[in-house]
């Protein structure tokens, strides 16, 4: 009986046993994850959340999400079409670069598809987003805030001081400025006006079907600010 691609020895890089053992378990849940999934989706992402990939994650159960460590999901793959545990999986791995996810999942491909060109969330902006508006506040009463919070605002640097116990801006302020780059204060005051200027949302890149292939898809660019996801799978 011929021997399973997925019992091909492939060797690591040199690392700590602790680090060397959790990059062997994933390339075996990558592997097993192959074995048991019909279809693979690769996607990029803007402006994460990881609570919202939380969701996302339990709306997709029994399907399997893999998230960073490009290299070593490469390798579970296949990275040539020598090593690869499946037909077309290494075309898969050359495009593993910068912020990615793969999908494991039995859906169907009309099903992946319309779920993912809907989903979108808007969040708020995080320090070292660049503003997507310019945001100013006028002179005056800003009566959604309690007059506890003014000594806070003040703090984030806003121009405020209470009058008659109402929170009172002493001059116009320009929150944030399209094309600028926000600050952790800017970012709070964005979140305590309730301005949500980031959306998180997941893009695909491409599919690989068993039996049928793998296909590229043409993804817009589009510049973005975001924080590293943590690199792990679920």
């Amino acid at each position: 009986m011929p021997r399973s691609k997925r019992d091909k020895k492939i060797s690591l890089t040199k690392t700590d046993k602790k680090g060397l053992a959790l990059k062997q378990k994933i390339v075996e849940d990558v592997r097993n994850c192959v074995e048991k999934y019909k279809s693979i989706y690769v996607f990029t992402y803007r402006n994460m959340r990881n609570e919202k990939m939380k969701e996302v994650r339990e709306e997709w159960k029994p399907s399997r999400f893999f998230f960073g460590k490009n290299k070593v999901i490469a390798i579970g793959l296949g990275r040539t079409e020598e090593e690869e545990v499946e037909k077309d999986l290494h075309k898969i791995s050359s495009i593993l670069k910068g912020q990615n996810g793969l999908l494991f999942t039995d859906s169907k491909k009309k099903e992946v598809e319309e779920w993912f060109n809907s989903y979108s969330v808007e969040e708020y902006a995080r320090s070292g987003f660049k503003a997507t508006q310019s945001i100013t506040l006028n002179e005056g009463p800003l009566k959604q805030f309690s007059h506890a919070i003014e000594p806070y605002l003040r703090q984030l640097g806003m121009p405020t001081k209470l009058e008659r116990g109402v929170v009172t801006l002493l001059k116009d302020y320009e929150v944030c400025k399209e094309g600028s780059i926000i600050t952790p204060e800017q970012a709070k005051i964005l979140e305590l006006l309730e301005h949500r200027l980031a959306t998180f949302k997941l893009i695909l890149k491409g599919r690989w079907i068993k039996g049928k292939g793998f296909e590229e898809f043409e993804v817009e660019e589009e510049e973005e600010n975001d924080e590293k996801m943590q690199e792990c799978d679920d």
